[in-house]
């Protein structure tokens, strides 16, 4: 599942907690999430209504 973002948006995306990537993943209940690439504090954050939400307080770890 795609988040449908431009290219270019997708580059810059960063987790806000460590820096890391994030790539395309889907939530527990099918929804979907970008998840950090970050080795020791793996962060998924939610995509709602086409829009990723990087808040710390709204990321679950992986």
């Amino acid at each position: 599942m795609s988040t449908e973002l431009e290219p270019w948006v997708r580059e810059i995306l960063r987790c806000p907690v460590t820096g890391a990537v994030l790539v395309d993943g889907t939530g527990p209940g099918g929804e979907p999430e970008l998840h950090s690439t970050d080795p020791d504090r793996p962060l998924a954050y939610p995509v709602r209504d086409g829009i990723p939400v990087l808040l710390e307080a709204d990321a679950r770890e992986l």
